[in-house]
């Protein structure tokens, strides 16, 4: 395991090392860049968040999925909308994010410390990390080193998952990113947190298709609870597995029940190609952390910039 868990690192930061410069990411990148207090700050701030909220580990790893998953891990999704620009997070799609006012706490003390230093997608990647955590997930080293983008517009979000695709899609986006189908479903396990909205579900509980009125994949008990839960509108929410604010292997045991609430989420159990993943995970909640940290720390490198190709913001919700 522990073999195999060091190649597994070193996989992940020969993938980094390909997609980013030598000037790009290290371990001890705020070591050297003399803020040597800059992880502890975080999970100080993060800690005591999660001590007030515990519903927020998963808006905190969602916050830096959306924002990897659009141009890269630069902070874009942190920036607000101006009158001559729709940012990202005023698209339909990052309507439900939260967690700004903390990155905006962490950041603000990180200025107090080391002004001008720590970006905000650093700290977008660090507290995903300590969310994950704190909720009872690993912990896992990350590179940082990451500057901010310039840009944030709402047609960007096109490229974010959305909930109706099938494991074939979802291969097929995550692939076009470097990820792998292990990988896919591994980050998909993210959802052991967290609650998704009647309007990212409610398209399963009625003319699903042209044979069913409801979506087959799902058990009778499932279909019956999200429909008590959409009776009080688009907006009300679902936990996405019962141990919605624990980070452990439930998801995949509700995948294997056919109780996933996204129709993206069960379809990984019932492609063949994505099936088997979602047993072994089932099985073995080490073998899913292992692969999650992996994935995560995978994901954290995605078209990183660096250099004039973007900056550290003063104030993460505006460029400088």
């Amino acid at each position: 395991m522990v073999v195999s868990k060091f190649l597994g690192l070193l996989m992940v930061m020969l993938f980094c090392g390909l997609m980013i410069g030598v000037n790009g990411l290290s371990m001890d990148y705020y070591m050297i860049r003399r803020c040597p207090l800059a992880e502890i700050i975080v999970r100080n701030k993060v800690t005591s968040a999660l001590l007030d909220d515990p519903t927020l580990a998963a808006p905190l790893l969602r916050l830096h999925f959306h924002d990897c998953f659009v141009q890269g891990c630069d902070g874009s999704v942190l920036l607000d909308s101006t009158k001559d620009n729709t940012a990202e997070k005023d698209s339909p799609a990052n309507l439900s994010l939260r967690g700004y006012e903390l990155i905006d706490d962490i950041k603000d003390e990180l200025e107090n410390q080391c002004p001008g230093v720590v970006s905000c997608a650093d700290i977008l990647a660090m507290t995903a990390r300590d969310a994950v955590f704190l909720a009872g997930g690993p912990f896992y080293p990350i590179q940082n080193g990451r500057r901010d983008g310039r840009r944030s517009k709402i047609e960007d979000t096109r490229s974010l998952p959305p909930p109706f695709l099938n494991s074939t899609e979802l291969i097929n986006l995550f692939g076009n990113l470097g990820f792998n189908v292990r990988d896919m479903v591994a980050l998909s396990g993210a959802h052991t947190i967290g609650v998704a909205r009647c309007s990212s579900f409610k398209a399963r509980l009625s003319n699903f298709d042209s044979t069913h009125d409801i979506d087959p994949s799902m058990n009778v008990n499932l279909a019956k609870a999200l429909s008590r839960t959409c009776a009080a509108g688009d907006r009300a929410e679902q936990p996405l597995d019962p141990s919605r604010n624990t980070f452990d292997n439930a998801y995949f045991i509700g995948l294997q029940q056919r109780a996933g609430v996204l129709f993206s989420d069960q379809s990984l159990f019932s492609s063949p190609r994505t099936r088997p993943i979602v047993n072994d995970y089932a099985m073995n909640e080490a073998m899913f952390a292992m692969d999650f940290q992996l994935a995560m720390q995978k994901m954290g490198c995605l078209n990183v910039k660096e250099g004039y190709a973007g900056e550290v913001r003063q104030n993460c919700r505006r460029i400088n």
